[in-house]
């Protein structure tokens, strides 16, 4: 509920959005009691998105900034396709982008009671009346954008009959669908939302928190408004397609002087994605029908896929506030989010050696049995990451493409007769290339330079080309999943002549079953993203085992978005 007692903290100097403009101002002008109360309401319907972190990052954010309070209030009104899977990935979700509520969890069935008080106060008033059309004769007599609606024949029922049908529809008397409760408002009006909107409508079902005690269900808008106010919002953040719906949140609250709150709506931009989809029904849709493994498959735009995934909650918080706030919609390149995951993984994450599609190489002058124990850095922008062991022997696996029989022109990588520096270790330079039945190449016979040995001394003598290996006794063997972008198109599903799944990217998911990498990387906890040199950024995923770890790729080592920003400064 409103902490009335909280005292706001200075406010920014410069508000960097229209929205924390509006909040400064509130401020100085003394609204609200110079309070800045806000919430995140999602519904739990399904797993938080890349679009609602942005919705987060601006609820917590803004209290957090004027010394104000964020509250989750959990918008349960629809039994049918809630589930207590959903809230407590919701709670997940919120705590891992780095917020919290204290105490200051609620439902909208909280309310439930106070909202029915409510609805029979409107009946009272004459302001609400039970009708018996049916849905499809509703939307007949509600009118379309150019014609006004027809009052429904039920508009002018007694006051007493519409409390007595209301009371009747709460004890459970009549089937879903037979009756609504709709607010009596003006058919004529120019915003379709005002045209006797419904308020509240039968639904037989089981709800996760309130079990089979209610039988109706306030709908969202009405719903939405009355939990502000009782909760004492100060500032109601809702995304563009709510800005229709400003009026009916306005008069609904009007109604209801006597409650804490007198919330103001503010709406904004969502965010829309390149080469994805923020449909929760349409990404419930993908995990129905199992185009995608679940809701944190790494490929889906969901937090918890990118959890998964190995983004960061530092980065998914830099790319909201790079987007900012604004109040158009417009569509953000995938390619900028990419781009706050590599800087923040860049400073953070630790550096390894894997090999993901192996091909041996034995040294032919190294010592049989012999190993060495070579210090690597573990991060090169962090000092205090320190070092680590990499074991060295005669027998070593590099990439098949670090290797070319016929080398294209400006191949620096290895080739018969050309020299590479192994990275931490030595020069080595290949001689011989054997070969399997189909003419394949299976193994390379190299020499090596013992004078060359990583560090100061040993990297006197230059090559051109350096690569990342594995020492072939101590590799451990592992499963790589490289994942790309879920669609390949920039806008899935808006061509209407063909369904959203029909532009899944058949490539989005490549697995790789004999990747081989450092002793190191065995034991690395589940969720924890380290760069593989030369390759990228992996994430230790939870299918994984000492024996047999398993790594999603984060995103790869190359920033187009970086250049761009570069080519347009």
């Amino acid at each position: 509920m409103s902490d009335v007692t909280s005292t706001p903290a200075p406010e920014p100097a410069a508000p960097l959005d229209f929205i924390r403009q509006i909040v400064s101002e509130d401020l100085k002008a003394g609204r609200h009691g110079r309070r800045v109360h806000t919430r995140f309401p999602p519904e739990p319907n399904g797993y938080l998105h890349i679009g609602h972190a942005k919705s987060i990052c601006l609820n917590f954010g803004v209290a957090s900034e004027f010394g104000g309070l964020c509250n989750l209030r959990l918008d349960d009104t629809n039994p049918t396709k809630e589930d207590v899977e959903y809230v407590d990935s919701i709670r997940t979700d919120v705590r891992w982008l780095g917020f919290d509520w204290d105490t200051r969890e609620f439902y909208a069935s909280d309310y439930f009671e106070q909202i029915y008080e409510c609805a029979l106060a409107l009946i009272r008033r004459g302001l609400a009346y039970v009708d018996d059309l049916t849905a499809e004769q509703i939307r007949e007599y509600r009118g379309t954008l150019t014609q006004p609606g027809r009052n429904s024949p039920f508009r002018d029922r007694p006051v007493e009959e519409n409390v007595s049908l209301f009371e009747r529809m709460r004890a459970g008397e009549f089937p879903d669908g037979s009756h609504v409760l709709r607010a009596r408002i003006d058919m004529a009006s120019p915003n379709m939302n005002m045209r006797d909107p419904t308020l509240f409508r039968i639904r037989h079902a089981h709800h996760h928190r309130t079990g089979d005690r209610w039988c109706i269900y306030p709908m969202y808008d009405f719903a939405h408004a009355l939990s502000d106010a009782i909760e004492g919002i100060t500032h109601s953040l809702c995304t563009l397609e709510f800005e229709d719906h400003r009026p009916l949140y306005n008069w609904i609250i009007e109604q209801f002087p006597d409650l804490p709150g007198d919330p103001q709506q503010i709406e904004f931009a969502r965010l829309n994605l390149t080469y994805t989809v923020m449909s929760k029904r349409k990404l419930l849709e993908l995990v129905e029908k199992g185009f995608v493994s679940g809701w944190d498959d790494p490929r889906m735009p969901t937090i918890s896929g990118m959890r998964r995934r190995g983004y960061t909650p530092r980065a998914i918080r830099d790319f909201c506030a790079r987007i900012g706030v604004a109040k158009n919609e417009s569509l953000i390149d995938v390619a900028l989010l990419e781009h706050s995951v590599r800087e923040d993984l860049n400073r953070v994450a630790p550096r390894a050696m894997a090999v993901l599609k192996p091909l041996k190489v034995v040294i032919e002058n190294y010592p049989e049995g012999q190993v060495e124990m070579l210090e690597a850095i573990n991060n090169p922008e962090d000092e205090s990451a320190g070092t680590r062991q990499v074991p060295f022997s005669r027998e070593i696996y590099i990439e098949q493409d670090d290797f070319r029989e016929v080398p294209p022109k400006k191949f620096f990588r290895l080739f018969p007769g050309n020299e590479v520096r192994l990275r931490y270790a030595y020069i080595i330079k290949c001689v011989s290339v054997l070969k399997n039945e189909a003419g394949e190449v299976v193994e390379l016979r190299c020499t090596y330079d013992p004078d060359t040995r990583g560090g100061a001394a040993g990297e006197q003598r230059r090559v051109k080309g350096t690569l990342h290996w594995v020492s072939a006794p101590h590799a451990v063997r592992a499963e790589v999943r490289l994942y790309d972008r879920l669609f390949t198109t920039e806008q899935p599903g808006t061509d209407d002549a063909r369904h959203f799944t029909e532009e899944l990217n058949p490539n989005a998911l490549e697995v790789l079953s004999d990747a081989l990498v450092e002793p190191s990387l065995a034991t690395l906890t589940a969720g924890v993203t380290c760069q593989f040199e030369r390759l990228g950024y992996f994430c230790a995923d939870p299918d994984g085992t000492p024996d047999r770890p398993v790594f999603n790729r984060t995103v790869t080592l190359r920033d187009s978005w970086a250049k761009i920003e570069k080519a347009n400064g």
